[in-house]
């Protein structure tokens, strides 16, 4: 339900954009901004978060600093954090659940924009590489205990593994007075131990 939220969030942009018609020249030259939203931290090996999958739906916040040269192409650069879970239902039981997690990546994009004859909205989209930094733990087996789990895992090692990973991305954003500039979008970065994604609504200012 909270994506849908997002998601309602990004119409809002748009309809904002519409009613600011007056405000209509492209937004060209540099920004820089902070955004927000929702992420979803995934475990896709077996290594990660073992013994099994998980889904984790976390706070995520971004910061980003970028320059559009001329209206269809832009560059920008971003830190991106997808937020750490603490729980699955209910419980708190380190990487088991992925407690520990925390993914989080500095990344690099080349930024499209639609050539789309609506100078108050821009829809684009964006690709690049991200600089993953994810936390893993590793787990032994340990035998039965009568009267307790069967079989359970114990931690006992927490590393921090970094990787380039390749990241995309796609939104619609509106300019506003002053320079302000709304935007709402969804990101997602390819990794071997699930892809953490997240949709973010974000302010930035142009100079």
């Amino acid at each position: 339900m909270r994506k849908f939220r997002i998601l309602g969030a990004f119409l809002a942009i748009a309809a904002c954009g519409a009613s600011g018609a007056a405000f209509a020249d492209n937004p060209l030259g540099f920004y820089v901004g902070a955004g927000v939203g929702e992420s979803q931290i995934r475990s896709d090996d077996s290594y990660y978060g073992y013994p099994g999958y998980y889904n984790d739906y976390q706070f995520a916040w971004q910061g980003i600093i970028g320059i559009r040269p001329i209206r269809l192409i832009g560059l920008e650069a971003e830190y991106i954090d997808f937020g750490q879970p603490y729980r699955h239902n209910g419980r708190y039981d380190f990487n088991v659940s992925g407690s520990d997690s925390h993914p989080t990546a500095p990344a690099l994009f080349a930024v499209g924009y639609l050539p789309l004859p609506l100078p108050f909205i821009d829809v684009f989209a964006k690709a690049g590489a991200a600089r993953l930094s994810t936390n893993l733990t590793d787990f032994v087996q340990q035998p039965c205990v009568a009267g307790g789990p069967c079989p359970y895992f114990v931690p006992t090692d927490r590393r921090q593994v970094i990787n380039t990973r390749f990241a995309y991305g796609a939104g619609v954003q509106s300019k506003f007075p002053f320079g302000l500039i709304v935007r709402g979008e969804y990101q997602r970065i390819s990794s071997q131990y699930g892809d953490p994604d997240a949709l973010m609504v974000s302010a930035l200012f142009q100079f």
